[in-house]
């Protein structure tokens, strides 16, 4: 994720990211209700832009192994500092160019994360290639274009240096995960204060498939 102004704005939030997101609490445990049903005790998971670890912490216990990741190494500090288990380790990592080895993982979770990359088709690629074959993706995001007042509120955050990439609607999104090779299983729409967030659950799937 080339972008130094974006990874810039996150590296800043970083040491006030965790307890601004406790008052988001309630909608973080509404993510995790619909994650946790599709987690097993055997999966190995890879996280992608785990900021703090709001989802590492609550759904590693349900894994054999969880591999949280972040561009920001600021983001990893701060997450590393509420500490690790056995089953949880954090690490910095660029989702667009990822070093694990193809057909890595039982499952990938991006959070909220897509829609502030300038190339998230690049992040789609690498989830796709280092997923197994029938591996699943986990993508809670947040869809912009379904609620018309968000924005004003985007516009007002755009003044601290936010950035949204792609305003999707849920349909639209969903027809962006299935153009790299997966099939939406459920998208169940929580409120995300500033914009709903669709919470996507797919799986991959198991074709010779070629990128547009």
């Amino acid at each position: 994720m080339k972008d130094k102004a974006n990874k810039g704005y996150w590296q800043r939030l970083a040491k006030i990211y965790a307890p601004l997101m406790e008052s988001d609490k309630k909608f973080y445990n509404a993510i995790c209700g619909y994650i946790r049903d599709y987690l097993k005790s055997d999966m190995n998971v890879l996280e992608l832009a785990c900021g703090t670890g709001q989802l590492s912490f609550p759904l590693s216990d349900c894994t054999n192994s969880w591999t949280a990741t972040d561009f920001s190494e600021n983001m990893i500090k701060q997450a590393k500092r509420r500490g690790t288990t056995e089953k949880l380790s954090f690490c910095v990592a660029d989702a667009t160019a990822l070093s694990y080895e193809n057909e890595n993982f039982d499952c990938v979770v991006i959070s909220n994360a897509l829609h502030i990359m300038p190339e998230p088709e690049k992040a789609m690629q690498e989830i796709r290639r280092v997923l197994k074959k029938d591996g699943i993706l986990y993508a809670p995001t947040f869809l912009w274009a379904e609620k018309k007042s968000s924005g004003l509120r985007k516009r007002l955050m755009s003044i601290t240096g936010f950035k949204a990439y792609k305003e999707w609607k849920k349909e639209n999104f969903c027809e962006f995960i299935t153009d790299y090779g997966f099939t939406v299983v459920k998208v169940n729409l929580v409120d995300g204060g500033l914009a709903p967030v669709g919470v996507l659950i797919a799986k991959k799937l198991i074709i010779k498939f070629q990128f547009h």
